[in-house]
């Protein structure tokens, strides 16, 4: 191999495709070329160094929270172990993004996107049957079409490098809008507006790349620590058109909110979404009276036997935060925003980080949980992709 970083580029090469084919496969996907990429960075001379970015220093700060908060969590040594786990994840992306400068990752992104698009896209008009016939299925579930939600996630996170790539200025604005043409043809508001935002926000950060980077983490900051008390707007939400997918996420989020208001300082501990006392019941007809939920097509899915009131974890990061780890730890999670906010504003492409840190927030404020290892990984990845670029500037 000709540089260190070589096995982080094949990793963003083959990333939108993989999601495409198993979501999961992203854990592995970004850890292992990053444990590589360090193996080869230490043979060819480069050594650790101690972290000192604010990003780096306020995320193990927030998992070491996380860890003491694993003394009242409702299962100690899975909390704990989670903690040790993300803190080994960062220091792995922190010393991958270190061996790996000055590799050419960006055209390995572009590449990877067309590939993984085009798969997406392939996938969904012909009824799922290409992750079908990965999984060996002769009948393709409807249940299927769900999984491609995790790989347009992913895809709407990485779709802003689009914008820095060393490609001519119409083969990068080809990329862009089919790009977004296709995610939003996809299954799943989260990734359609996380596509929204993140080319929005990269589009803005073009006319003032060292502000617009941090307007996003101050925002994203400020909307963590108000997220328990706009919760309590949702009952003057009007919710008779939403689908019954958004109306079950009003009833958790609600759920979520009384939980939070009971630990508001410390929370319930890290990974306790999942094992929340009444987490697992049905919503009551008084809570949905409570949140004008009418509709009778919205109240027969919400007593469906699946559904439940916290299912594993609230599919809104800001408040998985308070529920978990408190006011302390929401704290500690807005800092992070700003200083991401800050950090993209240094970078070698400001629009390239505004716009995955404004996707990755929508992606992070709708879906999936905080601590689910492939999104962990997938978003470790994406800010190892941008550190390791110099000299690509502000393409306009």
């Amino acid at each position: 191999m000709s540089h260190p970083g070589l096995p982080i580029a094949i990793a963003l090469l083959a990333a939108p495709f993989v999601a495409v084919l198993q979501s999961k496969a992203m854990a592995p996907l970004a850890l292992i070329p990053m444990a590589i990429t360090l193996g080869l960075g230490w043979r060819a001379g480069w050594r650790p160094s101690l972290p000192r970015s604010p990003v780096l220093l306020l995320g193990l700060l927030l998992v070491g929270w996380g860890a003491i908060t694993a003394l009242w969590a409702p299962e100690p040594g899975r909390a704990a172990l989670l903690a040790l786990t993300l803190a080994a994840m960062m220091l792995l992306a922190h010393g991958a993004a270190g061996a790996a400068q000055g590799v050419r990752l960006l055209p390995w992104i572009g590449v990877g996107l067309v590939f993984g698009l085009t798969a997406a896209f392939a996938d969904w008009q012909s009824g799922n049957a290409l992750r079908a016939a990965v999984r060996g299925l002769k009948e393709v579930p409807t249940t299927l079409m769900f999984g491609l939600k995790p790989a347009a996630s992913l895809m709407a996170l990485l779709l802003p490098m689009g914008f820095a790539l060393p490609w001519p200025w119409f083969a990068r604005a080809a990329l862009l809008v089919l790009g977004a043409g296709v995610l939003i043809s996809l299954p799943g508001e989260t990734a359609r507006l996380a596509t929204i935002a993140g080319l929005g926000a990269a589009v803005l950060s073009l006319a003032a790349p060292r502000l617009v980077p941090k307007l996003v983490g101050a925002g994203v900051g400020l909307v963590i620590l108000l997220m328990p008390f706009l919760v309590g707007l949702v009952p003057q939400i009007p919710s008779a058109n939403l689908p019954p997918s958004a109306v079950h996420r009003l009833v958790i989020w609600d759920f979520a909110a009384h939980r939070i208001a009971e630990k508001p300082l410390t929370g319930w501990g890290l990974e306790a979404s999942r094992a929340m006392p009444g987490g697992r019941a049905q919503p009551d007809a008084a809570t949905l009276d409570r949140l004008n939920i009418t509709t009778p097509a919205q109240r027969e899915f919400l007593v469906l036997p699946h559904v439940e009131v916290m299912p594993l974890h609230p599919h809104n990061g800001a408040l998985q935060l308070w529920l978990e780890l408190g006011g302390i730890g929401a704290l500690i999670g807005a800092a992070l925003m700003l200083a991401l906010g800050f950090a993209a504003s240094r970078s070698a492409a400001p629009a390239v980080g505004a716009g995955m840190l404004a996707s990755a927030a929508v992606t992070g404020m709708l879906s999936f949980g905080l601590w689910q290892a492939w999104w962990f990984a997938s978003l470790l990845l994406a800010i190892v992709s941008l550190t390791t670029q110099k000299g690509i500037g502000n393409p306009r």
